[in-house]
């Protein structure tokens, strides 16, 4: 598959960003907003933005079980801060009526590094690229627990910083998550290993 058809979910969020980083590694790129377009998809990402809203969405626009659906038939998915939230299957801190797409077996503290002024940036190891990513960390979840079958891809380094140790990326099968914004840190290779992996399904 040269060229795989893969699906940024556009009902919040920062979609352009994660469209052109797609294009850009040869993926056709399209946003989605209804199912006829997810059926289209050999891969999606679920961007950052707020997974309350985009839940609600997703529910309001009829996309939330046609979600779930290609989520558990395997549909490869890229979910990074808020999209890492929808693919949780259990989440700390949500809202009371909070749902998610789920398929990911981990826990999930939300808005677990802070408000909005504790946003930071950091550099990362990352699983499977040879050097540390620039991480961009904008009221971000963290993954507090995770199942058996979950890959630990990266961790906030030791160092001053009060969340040191964390899981901030994770992956399990077709499914990646990140708890940070790799669209947003002036790089490409985290994409690079999704687009990857939807060419090998």
């Amino acid at each position: 598959m040269s060229s795989p058809t893969i699906g940024v979910l556009a009902l919040q969020g920062d979609v352009r960003e994660h469209v052109r980083t797609l294009g850009r590694l040869g993926a056709d790129a399209i946003t989605v907003r209804r199912p006829s377009e997810l059926v289209r998809c050999d891969g999606l990402v679920l961007p950052g933005g707020e997974s309350t809203t985009m839940a609600k969405l997703a529910r309001t626009f009829e996309l939330l079980e046609p979600l779930r659906e290609r989520v558990a038939a395997g549909l490869p998915v890229f979910g990074t801060c808020a999209g890492m939230i929808l693919l949780a299957d259990r989440i700390v801190d949500g809202t009371s009526d909070q749902e998610t797409i789920g398929g990911l077996d981990v826990t999930v503290r939300r808005n677990a590094f802070g408000r909005q002024v504790d946003s930071f940036e950091t550099e990362l190891d990352f699983a499977g690229l040879d050097e540390p990513v620039h991480a961009v960390f904008i009221r971000a979840p963290w993954v507090e627990a995770v199942g058996a079958g979950v890959e630990v891809l990266s961790r906030v380094p030791e160092g001053p910083h009060l969340a040191a140790g964390r899981i901030v990326g994770v992956r399990q099968g077709p499914l990646m998550a990140t708890s940070f914004h790799p669209e947003l840190g002036g790089g490409d290779r985290i994409h690079a290993l999704f687009v990857a992996a939807v060419r090998r399904a």
